[in-house]
C-alpha cells in the first residue's frame, strides 16, 4: 500500500462529483463538522460509555468519550504527519483531520447500554427466539445477526441509503470511511471466539469498492480477509488511551478507586524525572480531582508519544499488511507494564463493580424483550399487535423489505440507534410497566 493511493477526498455515492470549495475547510473536516452536527451522534450523550448515565456526578458517555477519542486521535495523527512533512504526499498532512473524524463515528453503531446491548442482540439469535430463522437466512446473514457487532454497524449507519435520504449514506470521504473499519472482513470470517467484523453483508460491495479504489491489501494466508487500512490504528491507538485512561478517572470520582490507588496507577508511566516534575506540578494545587485530572492528561500525553513512534517505527510493516497486532501492544516495556496494570484493576475493580453489572443486567433483558417484540412483528405484519409495533417505527427503517434478511436488519437498525432512555421507556410501554396518559 502507498500514501499516495490511501488518501483520497472521494465521497461514497458522489464518486463523479466534484464539489467546488466553498469554504476554508478541507474535505475531510468536512467529514468531521457533518458526523457532529448529525443526529447519531449527538444521541451518543444518552449513551452508556461504561457506567450508567449520570446521576449527582457526572461520568463519561459515548459522547464525551468520542469527543476525547478525536482529539487524541487527532494527535497521533499530526504527530505522524509532522515526519513525513516535506515529503510531497498529497493530503499527508490532512490525516489529522481523516483520524478525528474516523474517531468521532467509531461508536456511532453501538447499541443502547454498551456490550450488554451487543450480547443481548447476538444471543436473541444464537441462543434464543431469533434461531427459527436460520434456515431462512444465507450462512453470512445468519453470521451477521449471531455475531452482532458495533463495528460493523457503525459502517452501515454511515453508507446504507436508508429510506427517503440519499446514496451513500453520510456520503462520506473514503478515508474516513476505511478508518473506522477495525477488522475489514465479513461476518463469516470473524474469529470464532471474539466475533469482530467489520461490515454485514449489506455493506461487503461498498467496503469492497472503497478497498479497490485506495489499494488496501488481501491478507496473504486469508484473502478472504483484507488488511487493515493504515490509518486504523491510529483510531484504535486513540480508543485504547481515552478508554482505558478515562475509566480510572470516572472510577475514582465514583469512589470506587481511592485517590492514593489512583494516583498510583498513573504514577506507574513515568521515569523517576519526569514524576518528580509531575509531583511538584502536583503540589501546587490542593484540589485532589484537578491533581488526578492533571495526572490523567499527562498519561495520555506520554502514551500518545508512545504510540505515535510506534507507528513510526512499524510504518513498513503496516505498509505491507504485514503488521500484527495494536500499537498499545507496540510501545516501550515500561509503560506497556503501566498500561497493563490499569487494564487489570479496570477489570477487576471497574468492569466487574455492581453498578457496572447492573446496568448491563438491566439493558441485557431491555435489549433482548425489544428484539424479541419487534422481529415477531416484522416476520408477522398482518397480526394486529404487530401492526400496533410497527407503526412506532420510523419511516427510515426499511421494514418491507423485499427479504427476511432486510426486514430484520430494519428492527437492528431501529433497535441500535435508541438511546439508552429510549428504550428503557419503549421497554416500559410494550411490557406493560408503564402506560403513558391513562
Amino acid at each position: 500500500m502507498n500514501w499516495h493511493q490511501l488518501l483520497t477526498p472521494i465521497r461514497l455515492g458522489q464518486e463523479n462529483f466534484h464539489d467546488r470549495k466553498r469554504d476554508n475547510r478541507n474535505q475531510f473536516q468536512r467529514d468531521y463538522d457533518r458526523l457532529i452536527f448529525s443526529a447519531p451522534f449527538r444521541r451518543l450523550q444518552n449513551k452508556t460509555q461504561v457506567f450508567p448515565l449520570p446521576g449527582s456526578v457526572f461520568v463519561h458517555n459515548r459522547l464525551t468519550h468520542s469527543l476525547e477519542v478525536a482529539s487524541v486521535g487527532r494527535s497521533l495523527a499530526m504527530n505522524v504527519s509532522q515526519a513525513h512533512q516535506g515529503e510531497g504526499i498529497n493530503y499527508f498532512e490532512e490525516i489529522g483531520a481523516i483520524v478525528s473524524a474516523a474517531c468521532l463515528a467509531h461508536d456511532l453503531g453501538n447499541p443502547p447500554f454498551g456490550h450488554s446491548g451487543e450480547e443481548a442482540i447476538a444471543t436473541y439469535f444464537s441462543e434464543g427466539e431469533g434461531q427459527f430463522l436460520k434456515n431462512k437466512l444465507s450462512e453470512t446473514e445468519w453470521c451477521d445477526f449471531t455475531r452482532f457487532d458495533g463495528n460493523a454497524n457503525a459502517f452501515r449507519l454511515l453508507t446504507h441509503q436508508f429510506q427517503g435520504r440519499r446514496a451513500g449514506g453520510f456520503v462520506l470521504t473514503y478515508s474516513t470511511l476505511a478508518s473506522i473499519v477495525k477488522y475489514p472482513y465479513s461476518s463469516l470470517y470473524a474469529d470464532e471466539k471474539k466475533h469482530k467484523f467489520g461490515f454485514f453483508a449489506s455493506e461487503q460491495a461498498d467496503y469492497e469498492k472503497i478497498a479497490g479504489k485506495l489499494g488496501i491489501l488481501r491478507q496473504k494466508l486469508n484473502p478472504n480477509r483484507y488488511v487493515r487500512y493504515p490509518l486504523v490504528y491510529l483510531v484504535e491507538a486513540a480508543d485504547d488511551i481515552c478508554y482505558q485512561i478515562m475509566d480510572i478517572e470516572d472510577a475514582h470520582k465514583l469512589k470506587i478507586l481511592t485517590t492514593d490507588e489512583t494516583k498510583e496507577l498513573y504514577y506507574q508511566f513515568f521515569d523517576e524525572t519526569r514524576l518528580k516534575k509531575i509531583k511538584d506540578n502536583i503540589a501546587i494545587v490542593s484540589d485532589i480531582n484537578e491533581q488526578i485530572a492533571y495526572l490523567r492528561s499527562s498519561v495520555i500525553g506520554q502514551l500518545v508519544t508512545e504510540c505515535s513512534q510506534a507507528f513510526l517505527s512499524n510504518e513498513e510493516a503496516i505498509l505491507l499488511g504485514e503488521f500484527e497486532g495494536s500499537l498499545i501492544k507496540n510501545i516501550t516495556p515500561e509503560v506497556s507494564e503501566a498500561y497493563q496494570k490499569c487494564t487489570k484493576v479496570a477489570v477487576k475493580k471497574i468492569y466487574k463493580s455492581q453498578e457496572v453489572l447492573d446496568i448491563e443486567l438491566a439493558g441485557y433483558r431491555i435489549i433482548y424483550t425489544l428484539m424479541e417484540h419487534f422481529v415477531n412483528a416484522v416476520i408477522h405484519p398482518e397480526k394486529t399487535y404487530s401492526k400496533q409495533l410497527l407503526n412506532r417505527i420510523p419511516a427510515q427503517y426499511e421494514i418491507n423489505s423485499s427479504s427476511i434478511y432486510g426486514k430484520v436488519q430494519a428492527v437492528l437498525d431501529y433497535i441500535s440507534g435508541m438511546t439508552d432512555v429510549y428504550a428503557l421507556d419503549l421497554y416500559k410501554k410494550i411490557t406493560g410497566i408503564s402506560v403513558a396518559n391513562i
